[in-house]
C-alpha cells in the first residue's frame, strides 16, 4: 500500500533578502492510496505552503520534520526525482510557457517520469483519449502552454497532466478556483477517475465546499495558523460551510497566546 507520510513538518518561506518567516508549525498527516483527503482553511493559513514544500519549491525551507513516500525520504530528493517517485502537484496558478506546445510539453513530461520516450503513435492515442474525457478540443494540443488559457482551460490541462503522468499521489492546490459549474464538474470527474484507480491517493486543497459536492473526501482537515487544528469525515466540510472558520481561528489564537 502506497503511503505519503508527513511528520512534525515546519516550513519557512524565504524572501529575496534571504530572510525567513515560519509558515508551517508542526504538520502531521498520512495519506494512503485509495484515500482522498481535503485540506480546508482560510487565506494565509499555509495550505499552499504545504503543497509547495512537498513538491520541493526552493522558496520554501523545511526547518524540521519529515516527508516520506513509501518510506523513502522525499525531502532529500530533487524536484524531478519527487515526480518520478510518484508525486504530482497541480498548481493554483499554472505558469505560461510561450513557444512550447501542450503536446510537446506533455510528451516531454511523460518521458521524464517514465524514463523513456513513448512511441509517438501510442502517446498521441493516450493524449487524445485523455483530452476527450476532459472535453478538451483536439486543437488544444497545438496551443502554447497556458498562454491565453482561461481559468477552466488551465485547470483542465492540469488534470490532463495528472491522467497522463499517472503518479501515486496527486496534490491539488485549489484546483476549483476560477472554474464555472461545467468546468468544475469536468475537472472533478477527472479527479474521481484518478482516485478510483488502485495505488492512487489525493490531497485536495481548497477554500470552499463546492468541489466536495463532486469529489467526496474520506477525510477533511481544518488548517489554521500553519497546522491542522481539526479533522473528521465529510460532515466536517458541511460544518465549515455552515459556520465558517471563525471558531477555529479563535481557538488557534487562544492556544498561541
Amino acid at each position: 500500500m502506497a503511503t505519503l507520510e508527513i511528520r512534525d513538518l515546519y516550513v519557512s518561506v524565504v524572501d529575496a533578502a534571504d530572510q525567513s518567516r515560519e509558515i508551517l508549525r508542526g504538520v502531521d498527516l498520512t495519506v494512503k492510496d485509495g484515500e482522498i483527503h481535503a485540506i480546508m482553511g482560510p487565506n494565509g493559513s499555509g495550505k499552499s505552503t504545504l503543497a509547495y514544500a512537498i513538491a520541493g519549491h526552493p522558496k520554501y525551507r523545511v526547518t524540521q520534520g519529515s516527508v516520506t513516500l513509501d518510506g523513502e525520504d522525499v525531502l532529500s530528493m530533487s524536484v524531478d526525482a519527487r515526480a518520478r517517485a510518484g508525486l504530482f502537484l497541480a498548481m493554483q496558478y499554472p505558469v505560461e510557457v510561450p513557444g512550447v506546445t501542450v503536446s510537446n510539453f506533455l510528451r516531454t513530461a511523460v518521458t521524464a517520469v517514465r524514463g523513456e520516450a513513448p512511441k509517438l503513435r501510442v502517446f498521441l492515442k493516450e493524449m487524445r483519449e485523455a483530452m476527450a474525457a476532459l472535453s478538451i478540443e483536439p486543437q488544444f494540443a497545438e496551443r502554447n502552454l497556458n498562454e491565453g488559457f482561461s481559468g477552466g482551460e488551465k485547470k483542465r490541462h492540469e488534470i490532463l497532466q495528472l491522467e497522463l503522468l499517472n503518479p501515486k499521489f496527486a496534490i491539488l492546490d485549489e484546483t476549483d478556483s476560477g472554474l464555472d459549474i461545467d468546468a468544475l464538474r469536468v475537472v472533478s470527474e477527472g479527479v474521481n477517475r484518478f482516485g478510483a484507480q488502485p495505488g492512487h491517493g489525493v490531497l485536495l486543497i481548497t477554500h470552499y465546499t463546492r468541489i466536495l459536492r463532486y469529489v467526496k473526501p474520506d477525510f477533511v482537515h481544518v488548517f489554521v495558523g500553519g497546522r491542522i487544528v481539526d479533522e473528521g469525515g465529510p460532515e466536517l466540510a458541511e460544518t465549515l460551510e455552515a459556520e465558517g472558520y471563525e471558531k477555529w481561528i479563535k481557538a488557534a489564537a487562544g492556544a498561541a497566546a
